[in-house]
C-alpha cells in the first residue's frame, strides 16, 4: 500500500465522531474515573500502541495522583484480523494490592483486554478497571455482555481508525473516529 492509497482511505472515510465529540467523551470519562478511583492511588497501564493517544488526552484531565506505565499485548500486529495473544512487554511494576486502571483505544472483541485483566488479577491487583475510548457495537465479545468499566463512545461495527486506532499502521493521529468506507 502506498501513501496515495493511505491518503485516499482518510479522504473517503466516514467520520463517526468528530474531534468535539471525542473531547466531550474524554471530559465525561475523566469525571467518571475520578469519581470511581480518584482516592485509590492507582497505577495506570497504557496498552501500546493504540492506548497512547487516548491516554495522552485523558491523563492530564485526571486531577489526582497516579502512577503510569505501559504494557504491550497484541493479537493484530499489522494485520486486520486477530490471532493468538502475544506479550511484547508485560507490566514492569508490581500490581499486588494495587488498584489498576488499564487504558486502551478500543474494545472490539475484547480478547486482548480480557487477557490483560486476567494477567493483572493473577498477579495480585486489588482491583482492575478498564477504560476505552471506543466500544464497537456487536455481539462477538470475548464474553457475553463484556464492557469496559469506562467507555467514551459506542460506535458501529466497522473498520475504525483515529484517536489511536490505525489503518494498516497509519492514521492513529486522526483527530476523530473514522470508518473505512465499505468496511
Amino acid at each position: 500500500m502506498n501513501l496515495d492509497e493511505i491518503r485516499r482511505i482518510r479522504d473517503e472515510a466516514d467520520c463517526l465522531a468528530d474531534a468535539a465529540a471525542v473531547e466531550t467523551a474524554l471530559e465525561r470519562l475523566a469525571h467518571e474515573i475520578t469519581t470511581a478511583i480518584g482516592e485509590a492511588n492507582p497505577i495506570v497501564f497504557v496498552v501500546m500502541n493504540g492506548g497512547v493517544i487516548f491516554s495522552g488526552q485523558l491523563l492530564p484531565r485526571l486531577p489526582f495522583p497516579l502512577e503510569t506505565s505501559y504494557l504491550h499485548a497484541t493479537r493484530y500486529g499489522d494485520r486486520t484480523r486477530g490471532e493468538r495473544l502475544h506479550w511484547r512487554a508485560e507490566p514492569a511494576q508490581a500490581v499486588a494490592g494495587r488498584t489498576v486502571l488499564v487504558l486502551d483505544d478500543i474494545l472490539d472483541e475484547g480478547h486482548t483486554l480480557d487477557a490483560i485483566v486476567r494477567h493483572l488479577d493473577e498477579n495480585g491487583a486489588a482491583r482492575v478497571f478498564t477504560a476505552v475510548l471506543v466500544d464497537k457495537n456487536h455481539d462477538r465479545k470475548a464474553r457475553p455482555g463484556m464492557r469496559a468499566n469506562f467507555t467514551g463512545l459506542d460506535v458501529a461495527d466497522r473498520f475504525l481508525f483515529g484517536c489511536g486506532m490505525d489503518y494498516r499502521g497509519y492514521w492513529r493521529n486522526a483527530p476523530g473516529i473514522y470508518a473505512v468506507r465499505g468496511l
